[in-house]
C-alpha cells in the first residue's frame, strides 16, 4: 500500500525527493528506488532503471509487514519457473504468484522489487508505491502487479497510485495490473496440481512418454492412468503434466477421477515459444 509517509521521501535512505510528475504520459519526474544485491538502497530514474536494472534477481525493496491478529503472514512461493523462493505477503499474493508460476510466457518472478517514487505536480506532495510483484516475459517486458483480496478492495490512494504506476509501465512497453483472483473452484484445483509442479513429479523419459500418450485423445483421468500402469507411480506424473501444461482439462470444474484429460502444449511448442 501507499506508505504512511506520503509527502516525505522514504525514511532513513538518504534519498532524495524526486522531481513533479509534469505529464503522467512521460512518468518524466518518476524515479525508482530498489536494492542492490548487497543491500544497499538505489535510487534511480524510473526510465533508466526499467531498462537496466534486473528486478527478478533483487531482494524486496521493503519487508512484508506483519499484521498482528491476522492468520495469513508473510512466506515463501517456491517457483518452478525459475527454481528459487519468490517472497510473499498475504494468501491473495501467494495465489497470484501461484497463477503466474504456471503461465509459460513469464520466466521469472520477483516479490516487492521495487519502490516507484514521484510528486504530484497537483499537491506538491512526493507519493510512493511499492507494486506487489514482478514478472519477466519472454520477450523482455516486464508486469508490476498488485495483488488485492476482493475486486474492490482499492481506496482513494490505492486508485492514484495505480493511474500513476500503470502511467509509468506504459512508457516503457510494461504493463501493470491489480489482478483478480481466480473463481474458488479453478484456485483449488490449481492449489492441488502446484504440489506436484516440482521436477521431481514429472517421472522419467519413459513414463512422462507413456503418460502423455496414454491422454493423446481425451479420456477420463483414472482411465488414461490405469491404462500406463499402477496409478501411484503415475497419477503424479499425470498431475505434474497438468501443471506444466503438456496435458489439459476444464480447471473450472472439479478435479475428480472422471475429469476428461487431454493432450496440451507440446514440448516442442514450449520451447518455440521460448
Amino acid at each position: 500500500m501507499i506508505d504512511s509517509n506520503a509527502g516525505q521521501p522514504p525514511n532513513g535512505t538518504g534519498l532524495q525527493p524526486p522531481g513533479p510528475l509534469q505529464d503522467p504520459g512521460t512518468v518524466s519526474g518518476m524515479e525508482a528506488v530498489f536494492a542492490s544485491p548487497t543491500g544497499q538502497l538505489v535510487q534511480q530514474r524510473w526510465l533508466d532503471a526499467a531498462q537496466a536494472a534486473r528486478f527478478e534477481e533483487l531482494p524486496p525493496v521493503s519487508a512484508f509487514p506483519v499484521v498482528p491478529g491476522r492468520r495469513w503472514g508473510p512466506g515463501w512461493w517456491w517457483s518452478a519457473t525459475t527454481g528459487r523462493h519468490v517472497t510473499h505477503g498475504s494468501a491473495a499474493m501467494r495465489t497470484q504468484l501461484m497463477v503466474l508460476d504456471r503461465n509459460p510466457d513469464i520466466v521469472a518472478l520477483a516479490g516487492r522489487p521495487v519502490r516507484l517514487v514521484w510528486r504530484d505536480p497537483g499537491d506538491g506532495q512526493v507519493h510512493s508505491w511499492v507494486p506487489q510483484l514482478f514478472a519477466r516475459y519472454t520477450d523482455g517486458t516486464g508486469l508490476l502487479a498488485d495483488c488485492p483480496s476482493t475486486a474492490g478492495a482499492a481506496g482513494t490512494r490505492a486508485q492514484r497510485a495505480a493511474e500513476a504506476v500503470a502511467a509509468a509501465c506504459a512508457a516503457v512497453g510494461w504493463s501493470y495490473q491489480r489482478l483478480e483472483m481466480p473463481e474458488a473452484v479453478t484456485t483449488a484445483n490449481l492449489r492441488w496440481l502446484a504440489g506436484y509442479r516440482h521436477p521431481r513429479h514429472a517421472g522419467g523419459p519413459e513414463l512422462a512418454t507413456a503418460v502423455l500418450g496414454a491422454f493423446a485423445q481425451p479420456r477420463p483421468l483414472a482411465e488414461g492412468a490405469a491404462a500406463v500402469g499402477d496409478p501411484l507411480a503415475v497419477m503424479p506424473v499425470v498431475y505434474h503434466a497438468l501443471w506444466a501444461g503438456w496435458l489439459q482439462t476444464d480447471l473450472a470444474r472439479p478435479l475428480h477421477q472422471r475429469t476428461v484429460i487431454g493432450p496440451g502444449r507440446t514440448r516442442d511448442q514450449e520451447q518455440s515459444e521460448q
